[in-house]
């Protein structure tokens, strides 16, 4: 394997060619960070490139594998971290100027169980200021789609999905409140999945709304991604959320295939009901479910009334929460915020009690639906997304405009059932637009979502494994890059 390969290569082949002796750690890095320093600029993906850590990480991890010593299943393997997950000596800056020289004394937990799996921090990816969701409010400058630099990478954890989707990192953690793990896996062509709300441990994370944040990576295969979920799930008694249920092997289980499974279809997100799902997604999901038929799954629609109302029943919960954690700034630091986050916290600022105290019976409601649900079928598939990646603007800072901010709706009505519910959800390439250079597009990937029940991750991952194995889709390659 060649230094130019190597990041081109899986998180899971390369984990075993620096177990077989094939690549050590500091191959490994020092070629992701030739890449970097080849490509980053264009994608902004990273806030902090930690170059010298990593290279000193990377050369005690191969003395360790030249002793016959391996910490876990990543020994050597770069990762990127979204940039509100604490790292101890490196900067944290939640894409911020309030944060921007913020440099955490201690690792996030998820931190500490990548580094005891081996895992090599090679940079803080970019993000949305203070994880809100829109593609442009970073203090650092936009991160860029790999596929088009001159679309929406995905909100919130816009860094991690450029720069896995880029091959700047070989897996990447983001975090999920609304759907920001899902919608850069989707709009990048990624595997990404919002664990079971209390799989992952929050501590040492810069919250965005407590009642809905979780971790989990965002990945290029499905495998690499039940690779990262696996070493960073888990009880921690440093979050009182976090779950007790032990974690399965989540790579062992990913041959088991999906017949006999009862798979629903979500009537109410495949077009229609005022949720503007493009043509190209309904019908890229409808062939991932012929081809889920086709492997021996039991198709069956299911209808869920409250899912197009999921999106502004999370906007609710999600900006009233948010703007809890830091009120002083608000006060006394109003206009260090990007003006999109300025309006955004003022918004939530005005959300009357008793609106915030509605939208909780709400998702009490949605969660009963849901589970309820998953009593009848296995798994649900819908689109991830309302259709491919936007474009981002170049324009100075733009201030959401009620058509924006109607959009976001609609695109988190798509992601919310699990967002409310806690359940966990996958999205995962399902095809890509025909890139006819209408509207100046090349080709752009459409995603599939595939959602479990509580605690479901297994069953999830073995789904879309399934399904990945069946199909091509994880196997192109951004044309540019």
């Amino acid at each position: 394997m060649t230094p130019t390969e190597i990041p081109f290569r899986s998180a899971s082949e390369l984990a075993a060619a620096i177990r077989d002796r094939d690549v050590s750690p500091v191959e490994a890095v020092d070629a992701y960070l030739a890449r970097i320093d080849a490509v980053g600029d264009r994608l902004n993906a990273y806030i902090t490139v930690c170059a010298n850590e990593a290279r000193a990480d990377a050369k005690l991890l191969a003395d360790e594998a030249a002793a016959g010593n391996f910490r876990g299943p990543l020994h050597g393997v770069p990762v990127g971290v979204k940039d509100q997950i604490h790292t101890a000596g490196i900067r944290t800056t939640d894409a911020s100027k309030l944060r921007a020289d913020f440099v955490p004394d201690a690792d996030a937990t998820v931190v500490a169980r990548l580094k005891a799996a081996g895992a090599v921090i090679i940079g803080k990816t970019n993000m949305s200021e203070f994880a809100l969701g829109d593609p442009i409010s970073s203090h650092f400058g936009p991160a860029r789609n790999p596929w088009d630099t001159n679309r929406n990478p995905g909100t919130s954890s816009t860094g991690s999905g450029s720069a896995t989707a880029g091959f700047l990192c070989a897996t990447s953690l983001g975090e999920d409140t609304g759907g920001s793990i899902r919608g850069p896996a989707a709009n990048c062509g990624l595997v990404g999945i919002r664990p079971s709300w209390g799989r992952v441990s929050r501590a040492g994370v810069d919250g965005a709304s407590w009642s809905v944040d979780t971790i989990g990576p965002i990945s290029r295969t499905v495998a690499d991604c039940a690779l990262t979920l696996g070493v960073i799930a888990g009880h921690d008694p440093k979050d009182r959320y976090s779950r007790r249920e032990p974690v399965p092997d989540y790579l062992a289980n990913l041959d088991g295939g999906v017949r006999g499974l009862r798979i629903g279809v979500v009537q109410e997100l495949m077009g229609g009901h005022g949720l503007s799902l493009d043509d190209r997604s309904r019908d890229a999901v409808a062939a991932a479910v012929a081809v889920f038929r086709e492997l021996g799954a039991e198709i069956v629609p299911v209808s869920l009334p409250i899912a197009p109302l999921t999106g502004p029943i999370v906007r609710t919960i999600t900006s009233t929460e948010r703007v809890s954690l830091n009120p002083e700034w608000l006060r006394e630091r109003f206009e260090d915020y990007h003006p999109n986050t300025r309006v955004a916290f003022a918004v939530g600022n005005l959300i009357p009690g008793q609106v915030y105290y509605k939208a909780l019976k709400l998702r009490a409601m949605v969660r009963r639906q849901v589970l309820q649900t998953f009593r009848e079928v296995d798994l649900l598939l819908q689109s991830t997304s309302t259709g491919p990646a936007g474009l981002l603007s170049d324009e100075p800072p733009v201030v959401s405009s009620k058509e924006m901010a109607a959009a976001a709706l609609r695109e988190g009505s798509f992601r919310g059932l699990y967002s409310l519910s806690g359940c966990p959800a996958l999205s995962i390439p399902c095809g890509f637009t025909d890139g006819d250079g209408g509207n100046g597009e090349g080709a752009l990937p459409l995603a599939l979502q595939i959602g479990g029940p509580h605690l479901g991750e297994a069953v999830v991952l073995r789904a879309a494994y399934a399904y990945e194995q069946a199909t091509d889709w994880h196997n192109r390659r951004p044309p540019a890059l």
